[in-house]
Order: C-alpha cells, then sequence, then structure tokens
C-alpha cells in the first residue's frame, strides 16, 4: 500500500478528562532534603509542572498549531508512517527531510517550520526555503506503536528514503538532532544518490571513544573532552540503559502514570539542575505538548524500544562516511568531538555555540535555522 491519507489529530474530551483525572490521583514519593536533583528528578519542580499540566496546560491550542501543518499517514514497511508535510510557497525550494529524538515528537518543529519554508515572511531570502517533511519516528506518537522487532535507526532510513520517493523528492537535504542525527546520516548512507547533504544537531555518537584505538586520533584536547564525556555519561545514563536492555518492563509504568511518564521524559529534557547547566530552558508547555502527545497515543513504551533496537544493531559501531557533506551545529551543552564525527561523517561545516541547548528546534530556534540555512546555502 502506497496511499497517503490525510490526517487530522482529533483527540476526544473523555481522553483529556481522564488524563485530568490520573493527574490528581497522583501518589507521590516524597524524596530525601537537600538533594535537589543529584538522585534524579527534583519532586517539587515535578509536582509544579504536573499542576500546570492539569490547570493551565491547553492541549487544544497545541492541537491546533499541529493542525495547521498539512498531517498525512502511509504504510512503509509494514509500519504506519504520519508525517507532516510543509511545502514553501517558493518555487526554488529545496525538500528537506528532519527527524526528531527521543522523548520528542514533531511538535519540537512548530517553531521552526514557518522560518524553514516561508523565509520571506520571516525576514529572510527566499532562496533559502525548503519544503520540509516531518515524519514521526516509527514507534513514537503518531506512527506508533511498532509491532515487530527490528525498527532500528537503519530501516527509520530507509523507510525515510522510501517516503521521500513517493513524495516525489528526487534529490533532498536531512536535518535530525538526537536520534535524528543518527538516522539523517543514516539516510545518506542509504540513499547517497538523493541526499545532497546532511545537518545535524545534538550529535549522539561523537562524543565518546566507542572503539579501540579511537582515543588515539584526538588531540590531547579533544582526548581529554572525550574522557570527560564518557564520565558524564555514566553518571547520566541509567534511563538509557533501562530502555536499551528492558523498555517492556518500564512500558508499563509509563502507560500507566502521567507524572512518571513526565518525570521520565524529564531526565532527557531536563536531565540535569536546570538552575546550573546554563543551557536555555525549555519552555514547559513544550515538554508537556510531547508528554501528552505520548501518553495520548499510548506510545511512551513504544518508543523506548527504539533504544533497544538500536543497541542489537550495535549501538557503539562506527559505520563508514556516506561521502555526502555534512554539517554539525554544538549547542551549549552538546558533547560532539570533531574527530570521533569524523569518523563517520563527511564533515565540511562545524560550528560551536555557547546557547540553545540539546533540543535546539526549541531552545535556539533562530539559530538553528541560520545554520541550516547557511549549511545548504553553501551546497
Amino acid at each position: 500500500m502506497t496511499t497517503m491519507d490525510p490526517f487530522h489529530i482529533r483527540i476526544g474530551q473523555q481522553d483529556l478528562d481522564a488524563l485530568n483525572d490520573r493527574l490528581a490521583r497522583t501518589r507521590w514519593p516524597g524524596e530525601l532534603q537537600g538533594t535537589g536533583w543529584d538522585y534524579g528528578v527534583n519532586e517539587t519542580y515535578l509536582t509544579e509542572l504536573v499542576d500546570h499540566w492539569q490547570n493551565d496546560f491547553d492541549w487544544r491550542a497545541q492541537e491546533a498549531k499541529l493542525n495547521k501543518y498539512p498531517q498525512f499517514t502511509t504504510t512503509i514497511d509494514g509500519q504506519r508512517i504520519h508525517f507532516l508535510h510543509a511545502r514553501s510557497p517558493e518555487p526554488t525550494a529545496k525538500p528537506l527531510i528532519i527527524t526528531h529524538g527521543w522523548p520528542s515528537t514533531v511538535a519540537d518543529f512548530l517553531g521552526i517550520l514557518g522560518p524553514l519554508t516561508n523565509p520571506r515572511a520571516h525576514g529572510g531570502d527566499p532562496a533559502d526555503a525548503f519544503h520540509v517533511v516531518a515524519p514521526s519516528v516509527p514507534g513514537f506518537a503518531f506512527s506508533g506503536p511498532t509491532t515487530e522487532r527490528g525498527w532500528n535507526t537503519r530501516r527509520v532510513a530507509k523507510a525515510w528514503a522510501e517516503l521521500m520517493r513517493r513524495l516525489g523528492y528526487e534529490r533532498y537535504g536531512a536535518q535530525g538532532g538526537d536520534f535524528g542525527s543518527i538516522v539523517s546520516p543514516e539516510l545518506g548512507r542509504q540513499a547517497p544518490e538523493a541526499v545532497i547533504g546532511v545537518h545535524v544537531n545534538a550529535v549522539a555518537n561523537a562524543g565518546v571513544a566507542t572503539a579501540p584505538g579511537d582515543l588515539d586520533r584526538l588531540s590531547e584536547e579533544d582526548r581529554k573532552k572525550a574522557q570527560e564525556n564518557a564520565a558524564w555519561w555514566y553518571a547520566h545514563s541509567g534511563y538509557a540503559t533501562q530502555m536499551a536492555t528492558r523498555p517492556q518492563t518500564l512500558a508499563y509504568a509509563l502507560n500507566d502514570s502521567p507524572a512518571g511518564q513526565l518525570a521520565w521524559n524529564l531526565e532527557w529534557f531536563v536531565d540535569w539542575d536546570p538552575t546550573t547547566t546554563g543551557q536555555t530552558p525549555v519552555d514547559r508547555d513544550a515538554i508537556l505538548t510531547n508528554v501528552t502527545i505520548f501518553w495520548l497515543t499510548g506510545t511512551a513504551g513504544s518508543a523506548a524500544r527504539l533504544y533497544r533496537e538500536a543497541g542489537q544493531d550495535g549501538w557503539g559501531e562506527r559505520p563508514a562516511p556516506s561521502g555526502v557533506p555534512t554539517a554539525v551545529a554544538n549547542f551549549r551543552g552538546d558533547h560532539a568531538i570533531r574527530g570521533l564525527a569524523e569518523l563517520s561523517n563527511t564533515v565540511t561545516r562545524w560550528s560551536e555555540y555557547d546557547t540553545g541547548g540539546h533540543f535546539a528546534s526549541l531552545q535556539a530556534p533562530d539559530v538553528l535555522v541560520e545554520d541550516v540555512r547557511a549549511f545548504f546555502r553553501e551546497l
């Protein structure tokens, strides 16, 4: 089946009422006094966010923002794929497929779709316009749940290549952050004749040495940074270890407690004391939009399986570069090291920004958009 079916988000009021009822009945565990964020998500922070979710967060407003953009579903390799397709009014616009990571959804891109598709209306050059395709990763949100094993990043990239083929795009760019920073370069390997360039941020696999000899390739400064990154990851990787090994056990809790699901997602949205990290805070309604989508679609557990599938596929292995020109944008708190990134990518542009954070489309949208424009302008 290759049909593209129009899709519109319509959440029944009974589902929203049931969510609020569960939030009102949250059982709080308590925490050690004075520990702050040392033991995990701070309870004071979480209770305030849950209160906002229950009493002030406007799902209907977020639903309307998403429904402003044309959405479709199609079936690829046996899996339903949901995507936004925001076409530019500019006749010379370049096609661009953008991929989110965990615990995100396509809602992360609401602030950048306008500037990317219609730069003329946002003070930019119309020559920098893109037709944007933003799919939900299989297992996530409206592309979920997955129904069989094997939906790793390689298979996702193959699905993206087929999606762009069905849409009639013969040559296009790819952009992604977090897991999208793995999928987008893989798309360049799967379809090098079609992908004109890859732009990534929040690079997920270029901060830590994973193979013998990796450190020997680095300068003394980068070697020290890689060792510091390894220590940082050890202290912050508990969530990833659980999802990469036993995601089904976790799924029961995530699917039964919205407050618990929110806390789990905050492991990455706020995986540090927000008063000391220096990163631009992620807007709380943006966090809650993502969490609400996971809750309403029942896909928190399914999304977690991506870590297991990626691990089974060789999480630490470094594939060869595709030859496709690649740009890396490092925002505040990102850990990518150029010497490690170049082992798997043909890096032609490297940018460092002391602003934003891991979720650049939410934390530094203007900077991200301009970096994407500048890279594809060079191509």
